[in-house]
């Protein structure tokens, strides 16, 4: 009967600790990359260059 290879069954679950671990960072910053653009509830698009009380443009 073969023996157990406990080290690649030790490296199988490093990897996995590993990728599961890079997935949720790439999670994390996902949604930090588009928060820029912000979409409110009625659907309409928050443009920080335009002053939504008088409609016109940042001054500069």
């Amino acid at each position: 009967m073969a023996t157990p290879n406990y080290g690649y069954e030790k490296r199988q679950r490093e990897l996995a600790k590993k990728k599961k671990k890079e997935e949720k960072l790439r999670a994390k910053s996902a949604p930090a990359r588009h928060s820029d653009t912000y979409v409110a509830p009625g659907g309409d698009v928050d443009n920080p260059a335009v002053s939504p009380a008088s409609g016109e443009g940042a001054p500069g």
